[in-house]
């Protein structure tokens, strides 16, 4: 995984995201490197944002088994995975044609909100605190680096939710005994 400070270059690619005042943001970061902004979602990135846990898990399971991931922050409690604009539309729909939205399949996956055109999302300031110090704060776990980053799509991050969720899942079929139960193997029944 990448660096938690982000670069010029990664705070440009932020900045761009602020529509027509890009250099407002970049000026605010010269003078206040450690502030946090508010930055409209839907133009330049979408973002789902997933239970720390869990998030945490999806994006290992990005770097070890899938294609990595883009930026990624910790934001009170909750992880930022940033993708391609469309993702908050595209990705909900999927999870329901999958049925592995919060109503299907016994929600094994939590909630992932999903921040797309017309929402905006609090991103940690390029330069801040080691990770160790941050708390519960805000941080970037995979900070932005290139004016150009690759952005996850929605079947790229329903592929990571449902390996995490599988894997979290125990599968048996049958009930759990009761504790002192008798239990007969019915196998071998003629």
């Amino acid at each position: 995984m990448s660096s938690s400070t982000v670069t010029l270059d990664g705070a440009s690619w932020l900045a761009s995201a602020a529509g027509t005042y890009p250099r407002s943001t970049l000026a605010l970061w010269e003078e206040r490197p450690d502030a946090p902004v508010v930055l409209p979602c839907g133009a330049v990135f979408d973002v789902v944002s997933a239970p720390a846990v869990f998030g945490r898990r999806m994006l290992d399971r990005l770097w070890e088994e899938g294609p990595g991931s883009g930026p990624v922050a910790l934001h009170r409690g909750r992880v930022l995975l940033f993708a391609a604009p469309g993702t908050a539309h595209r990705l909900p729909s999927l999870m329901e044609w999958e049925e592995w939205g919060c109503q299907g399949r016994t929600g094994e996956i939590p909630p992932l909100l999903c921040h797309g055109n017309g929402d905006a999302v609090t991103v940690p300031a390029p330069t801040g605190p080691e990770p160790a110090a941050t708390g519960a704060g805000s941080r970037w776990i995979v900070a932005p680096d290139t004016r150009h980053p690759w952005l996850p799509g929605p079947e790229v991050l329903l592929w990571a939710a449902v390996r995490v969720a599988r894997a979290a899942v125990r599968i048996s079929i049958s009930p759990p005994a009761e504790q002192d139960a008798k239990v007969y193997d019915v196998s071998r029944r003629r």
